[in-house]
């Protein structure tokens, strides 16, 4: 689970990313799940789009997607989403770690 600092540190991170994944009138098939998958493994960030003739919002789209894919959402903005996996082996984002607070 993503606090709000790493949150914030991958949106900043998504906004020089380019579009990798669209969804339009199929919505979210097994293609659309390979696709992000791959694109997730390589990328560990990516940013996807919700086309006008998709029967799907963003967010439903955004969600569907990281349930399916085991990803975190990260935003969603207008049509845009954003999805966020660490990649286990070869990790390419590292998250700043939340500050413990001493008592």
């Amino acid at each position: 689970m993503l606090n709000s600092k790493q949150r914030a540190q991958l949106r900043s991170l998504a906004a020089a990313e380019p579009t990798v994944l669209q969804i339009g009138k199929g919505g979210i098939s097994e293609n659309v799940i390979a696709q992000a998958n791959e694109a997730l493994e390589a990328r560990e960030l990516i940013k996807g789009r919700v086309l006008d003739n998709s029967l799907l919002t963003a967010r439903e789209a955004c969600d569907e997607l990281a349930r399916q894919c085991l990803a975190e959402s990260v935003q969603v903005i207008g049509s845009k989403f954003v999805l966020y996996r660490a990649n286990k082996k070869e990790p390419r984002i590292v998250l700043i770690k939340e500050r413990t607070r001493k008592g």
